[in-house]
């Protein structure tokens, strides 16, 4: 169960289904992120002894990199230049700096943005069943990988320091309550 504070803006299905190849690109270069991001959490001293979970998550990540690239030719869509996304960076600046208050944020961010995609995923899948049966199946085939990235990374803040970062998961879950209702014009994910 997604513990967030707010839910997706309802102009954002409408703008990202009105524009699947510039979504598909995003998603690309997020699933990248993502598995960039499980790796270097491994410099983290806390996590030496998670090492093996975080492998696991950063393959499953460039495996759904390798899907998205798939998808984008078989459909002709060039692989382009990322968007930054202002939720994300708005995310990323209220991390701590010092190695464990960072280690809990970077786990933290990187929790709300798998709930995140668990949840527009979730919302694509079923939005796409209509028109885009391929893409529905894919969207959907991906909620639960995301859930468990979400749950693995709160549950290994926790394991650092459960009360801190129970603490910083309130300040978090109202970061992302308050970012995600800044309006974002683009078709993009987050």
């Amino acid at each position: 169960m997604l513990m967030l504070r707010e839910p997706v803006p309802a102009h954002w299905l409408p703008r990202v289904l009105s524009d699947i190849p510039a979504v598909l690109i995003d998603h690309a270069h997020l699933e990248r992120k993502a598995a960039t991001s499980a790796i270097n959490l491994q410099k983290y001293r806390d996590l030496y002894g998670r090492v093996d979970e975080l492998n696991a998550i950063a393959i499953e990540e460039l495996q759904h990199f390798q899907l998205v690239l798939a998808l984008l030719k078989r459909r002709g869509i060039p692989f382009g230049q990322p968007i930054p996304s202002k939720w994300i960076s708005g995310m990323m600046r209220s991390v701590r700096p010092g190695v464990r208050f960072q280690a809990i944020d970077h786990l933290l961010v990187f929790a709300l943005v798998e709930g995140r995609s668990c949840e527009k995923f979730q919302m694509l899948g079923e939005a796409l069943q209509r028109v885009d049966a391929e893409l529905a199946q894919f969207y959907a085939s991906l909620v639960e990988s995301e859930g468990n990235h979400y749950a693995t990374y709160i549950l290994m803040a926790r394991g650092i320091d459960a009360a801190e970062a129970d603490r910083r998961l309130d300040f978090y879950l109202d970061l992302d309550a308050q970012l995600i209702r800044e309006p974002n014009p683009l078709p993009m994910l987050h």
